[in-house]
């Protein structure tokens, strides 16, 4: 049987097409992905993403242990409430997971990973745990659940749904969090646009839904929200990496810290292999086609290959990210094997759309 979200009635009542998404019976949209993607870059959307996991790490020497278990440095985090995104490598320079790491006190650090990868992640974090002798506990909390509010008028719609969350959350900076009572507030995000993402107990998240339709944001599902992050460049676990892919060859060299002398899982594969391949978008300039993940790419140094491809409904044409050979550099031309048909596509550097602007010329 699929798990199921407690906001899952509600989405079902809106009328919401829902699929199995990594065990999870999830909506995907609830009538319009493309007006459900436009609102959120015009607008406001609201995401249910309760099937993501907040794991509370607490007790002593939590930093340290962090310090040897992510990719990106928690030493950077020093001010409570502040966010780093990160990848927790294997051994082998693999990407265990990619997720987003909150400082609130040095014995006291929350991450939030991935659906489809949280048993294996609690399990991959027991096992440092056991190997350190760290005597902190890792509290997985599935009494709590996510929701996130995108896009020009986020703020001001959570605003006017819950005026008593401004006062601390009017000032919080990109990648900052704040507690407004038993909630926490983030001003972080899957989409390329401002806004929020809130955790709070499960038992109150149906009302807030419920306040912030009320106030104007508008559902949108799990289509809409693949459709935007690609146009933000941003990768999908799954997809763009996984256990076998180094976080170098997936457009994520910026999230690996190797600047101080801090031995953490993965850096010695990560030094010894180095970077093997390029991550670029390609902006199709054939017509006659959708790019999609595992389509093969010809190019001038060789075969690379889709990660993830769609429609983008901002730009109206076709994009994707890819892992391409070294040689190849923004302004190439490509071509990407779409149906046997061997079809034109421009490099260019993601993101593709940010802040509701495109940043690549069609």
């Amino acid at each position: 049987m699929l798990k199921t979200t407690p906001l899952n009635a509600l989405h079902r009542a809106a009328g919401a097409k829902t699929v199995d998404f990594g065990g999870w019976d999830m909506p995907v949209n609830y009538g319009s992905q493309i007006e459900e993607h436009h609102a959120v870059r015009r607008d406001a959307g609201l995401f249910d993403v309760s099937h993501m996991l907040a794991v509370d790490l607490e007790g002593r020497g939590v930093r340290e242990f962090l310090r040897g278990a992510l990719a990106n440095d928690v030493a950077k985090l020093k001010t409570p409430g502040k966010a780093l995104y990160s990848c927790m490598l294997n051994e082998e320079g693999g990407v265990v997971d990619d997720l987003i790491v909150y400082f609130f006190r040095d014995d006291w650090f929350r991450l939030v990973v991935n659906a489809g990868t949280a048993e294996k992640d609690l399990a991959w974090l027991e096992g440092l745990r056991e190997r350190s002798g760290a005597t902190l506990t890792i509290n997985p909390r599935r009494d709590l659940a996510i929701v996130a509010i995108q896009g020009p008028n986020a703020r001001s719609r959570l605003w006017d749904a819950h005026p008593a969350t401004r006062a601390a959350t009017e000032p919080l900076a990109p990648f900052s969090a704040a507690h407004v009572g038993s909630w926490m507030i983030a001003r972080t995000g899957y989409t390329g646009e401002d806004g929020f993402e809130l955790i709070l107990p499960a038992a109150e998240v149906a009302a807030l839904w419920e306040k912030l339709v009320a106030a104007g944001a508008r559902p949108a599902g799990l289509g809409a929200r693949d459709t935007l992050r690609l146009e933000a460049g941003m990768n999908l676990y799954g997809q763009d990496m996984d256990d076998a892919t180094s976080p170098l060859d997936a457009g994520l060299a910026w999230t690996v810290d190797l600047k101080e002398a801090r031995d953490f899982t993965g850096r010695g594969a990560l030094e010894a292999r180095g970077q093997q391949h390029r991550f670029m978008g390609l902006l199709l300039t054939d017509a006659g086609g959708v790019l999609r993940a595992h389509q093969k790419v010809r190019t001038a140094h060789g075969e690379g290959e889709i990660t993830s491809g769609t429609f983008s409904p901002t730009i109206g044409k076709s994009i994707a990210l890819a892992r391409l050979p070294m040689g190849v550099a923004a302004g190439d031309t490509v071509h990407v094997l779409v149906r046997d048909k061997a079809l034109a596509a421009r490099v260019v550097k993601a993101p593709f759309v940010r802040n509701g602007k495109t940043l690549v010329q069609p």
